[in-house]
């Protein structure tokens, strides 16, 4: 049964100090979240799962719930009035609101399905989220799309896992959301986040190990020497492969996250994408107490020079984030 002293999203919002056409945005949003939901618990029964056929701007082979969760969030958002453009990491180019429809001042820009490699197998998956607020509502360009995640006025994901969660923040912040099966509605579970800012635990893909920079190599290699090395402390590793997945957990107990750039492909600086998947969920995190870094710098100072930029990601509790900034900064 549903706390009765726990708001529903709606409720939440009405007392937040942020514009009224934000919250409408958001709650919006939510909904489209919940409709995708809806899309992955159906799954294998509505023979939605496996390859569509297609690959993305990225090179990335897409899924069907890829494409259908593309679609629920355009469709769903396209005549709000809320908006004046989108943006999705699964689109060649921006979705301007046409002109047509009436539009507002915001900009939408997602990763509708992220950790798509785990559909089949039935692990976390999500949908991840950025607000960007603009003066150019008739006539929004790539360039309005293009600014530092310290610019986001709203950022958030739904996780897709045991319960479906919805995690946001409009810079008041970090506030958790559960979906009620039953009324089908947000209902608060947790208000004002906060990430532990020591952890004995780390996220990363130990199979590019070889890859590293020597920055990332030695805070690995200290971790992995336990109470008889340098850190005098275990660790435990943890990797889901869903981005959505591994910050939900750093958001939920602490943990440090890295995606860093590596040797593989040296000329590209990362492998996720900055508008859609780094800014939101360095927002997110710093919004908790944490720190989120390209090894160097804020991740949330970044300019972007174009729409599907990638980007070398750590974050997660404060400390730790801090100490792999000194490595690579002594490097």
């Amino acid at each position: 049964m549903t706390n009765p002293s726990s708001p529903s999203l709606e409720l939440f919002l009405q007392n937040q100090d942020v514009p009224e056409q934000l919250k409408e945005l958001l709650i919006q949003v939510a909904k489209s979240c919940e409709s995708i939901s809806k899309a992955v618990n159906r799954g294998a029964l509505d023979n939605i799962l496996g390859s569509a056929g297609s690959g993305n701007i990225q090179g990335e082979t897409q899924q069907k719930l890829d494409i259908i969760s593309n679609d629920i969030l355009l469709d769903d958002n396209v005549s709000s009035g809320l908006l004046a453009g989108m943006a999705s990491e699964e689109m060649d180019t921006i979705y301007p609101i046409p002109k047509d429809l009436p539009k507002g001042k915001y900009l939408l820009l997602f990763d509708p399905l992220d950790g798509s490699s785990n559909i089949d197998v039935n692990v976390s998956i999500g949908t991840i989220f950025s607000i960007l607020e603009t003066s150019q509502t008739d006539t929004v360009t790539e360039l309005d799309f293009l600014k530092p995640g310290n610019s986001q006025v709203a950022a958030g994901y739904a996780l897709y896992g045991p319960q479906t969660i919805l995690t946001l923040t409009t810079g008041l912040g970090v506030h958790m959301f559960t979906l009620d099966p039953h009324s089908r509605s947000f209902i608060l579970t947790k208000s004002n986040v906060l990430i532990p800012e020591d952890t004995k635990e780390f996220s990363i893909n130990m199979s590019n190990m070889r890859h590293w920079d020597t920055p990332v190599k030695r805070y690995i290699d200290e971790c992995l020497a336990g109470k008889e090395g340098p850190r005098n402390k275990d660790f435990n590793m943890r990797w889901v492969a869903s981005m959505v997945a591994d910050v939900h957990r750093v958001l939920t107990r602490g943990g440090i996250f890295m995606y860093p750039w590596d040797k593989r492909d040296p000329n590209k600086p990362g492998k996720l994408r900055l508008l859609y998947e780094a800014n939101p969920m360095s927002f997110l995190v710093e919004q908790a107490g944490g720190l989120s870094i390209n090894g160097t710098k804020p991740i949330l100072a970044i300019q972007p020079s174009q729409l599907h930029d990638r980007v070398s990601v750590i974050l997660g509790s404060k400390n730790e984030v801090a100490l792999v900034q000194e490595y690579h900064l002594q490097n």
